[in-house]
Order: structure tokens, then sequence, then C-alpha cells
């Protein structure tokens, strides 16, 4: 069976696990985007555990800060929906009685793709986090016609999660561009243990890691070695 027609120019930035690192993936393919002299769009459909857009917990403040092209514009544009719960947006949207529409997001995304070069697409979560009492977050990329790329932790454990998130993408036909690690924690993950779970993740998923991200000190100034995973991803493109 052939796989579904995929846009291009949509990538869903999804991840293993809430906190692994999404949003700073995120930012560095905005920021990659911008320096090959393209046009990307930052798009949070679903924020939970702040105010508004311009909260401080805000996932899309955190990229308007430190985008250099998007200083003095509204990060409420790129945010759909947003609840104060820090919880699964089905049960977040319920607290405050405002039903998730998935078209809804799905037609702004459409009208900001007709624009733009790329949109990068943030999810809540994990996969099967639940939009609505009937849409996860795996049936959103699929609905907005996406192409996934997946965040991962680069120490322990990882090996497990990613191969798990794989396998569900490919169980609904959606063909991931490659996986990131995100090495952010305390304290820096062994080279020998990264290379060990770079070699199981893709012997067993089938699939590519692009590298991995480490700590970046500064937001607004990332090292030139936190580009070179989405080099590889998006060389020729």
């Amino acid at each position: 069976m052939r796989e579904p027609n995929r846009n291009r120019g949509s990538i869903f930035v999804t991840g293993t696990d809430t906190g692994v690192g999404k949003t700073v993936l995120s930012l560095l393919l905005m920021r990659f985007f911008l320096m090959r002299g393209r046009t990307p769009f930052y798009l949070k459909p679903i924020q939970t555990g702040c105010v508004d857009a311009h909260d401080r917990d805000s996932d899309a403040r955190f990229i308007y800060e430190h985008v250099p092209a998007l200083a003095g514009k509204d990060p409420g544009d790129s945010v759909v929906y947003c609840f104060r719960s820090p919880k699964a947006p089905w049960f977040a949207s319920g607290d405050e009685a405002e039903a998730i529409d998935p078209r809804k997001i799905a037609a702004y995304a459409e009208r900001k793709r007709s624009a733009h070069s790329h949109i990068v697409l943030e999810g809540a979560g994990g996969l099967f986090v639940p939009v609505t009492e009937d849409v996860l977050m795996i049936d959103l990329i699929a609905l907005l016609n996406a192409r996934p790329i997946l965040a991962a932790r680069a120490g322990l454990g990882t090996i497990n999660h990613t191969i798990l998130a794989v396998e569900a993408l490919k169980a609904r036909r959606l063909d991931p561009l490659g996986i990131v690690f995100i090495d952010s924690g305390p304290t820096e993950t062994p080279e020998q243990m990264v290379a060990e779970n770079i070699e199981a993740v893709e012997r067993f998923s089938g699939v590519k890691v692009a590298g991995t991200i480490g700590r970046i000190e500064r937001w607004s100034e990332p090292g030139q070695e936190c580009y070179r995973p989405l080099a590889r991803l998006f060389g020729k493109r």
C-alpha cells in the first residue's frame, strides 16, 4: 500500500514524552530555515499550562523572543488554543468549557502554509496525548498532512521510548523525517551511551538519528553544532 502524500513544507515536531525538547527543536528549525533564506512559520496548535500566548510559560513567546526575524510580532498569531491547566488538551479544554475543533486547527495551518515556505508545528506532549475525547495527537499529525520529526532524550531509557514512538507512527502510515536526540539534562550523557542508543534506535526502528543537540547556554545564539542534525535532515531540500 502506498504512503499518503504529505506536504513536505509541513513539519510536526513531536516527542517521546512531555518536556523532552520539542520547543528547543522547533526554535532551531525556525532559525535554521531563516538562515537559509526561507520563510518558516511557527505554529503551536494547542498550548496548555499558561494564561495566554504572551505568558512566560508560553512556548510561542519563547520562540518569538529568540528568533530575531520575529521581533515585535505577536506570538498570539502562533497559537490556536491556549488553556491554563497543565494537562492533556482534552482535560485542559474541559476545565474551561471550550471544545477543541481539530478542523479549525487544520484550516488555520492551511492559511499559513500558503504564505510560508515551511510550517513548523509543535505538538503538546507525546503521540498518544488526547486532544479531544476521540482524537489523539498522532491523529492531529495526519489531519494536518504533516511529516513528523521525533524529539527524544539522549540518555538512559530512550531506546524503548523512541522505538515505541516510531512503531506508533509507522502503524498510522506516518513516515518520520528523522529522529533528533536532545541532551539537556543536568549532566551530559556519556558519549558511549549516546552512540549505543543511536545504534539501537536505528537498527530496530529503521529510522536515522540525525544527531544530538546538547545544552544551549544562550538561546539567542545557539552554537553552529546545534544545526548539524538539521543540516543532515534538510541538506538537499
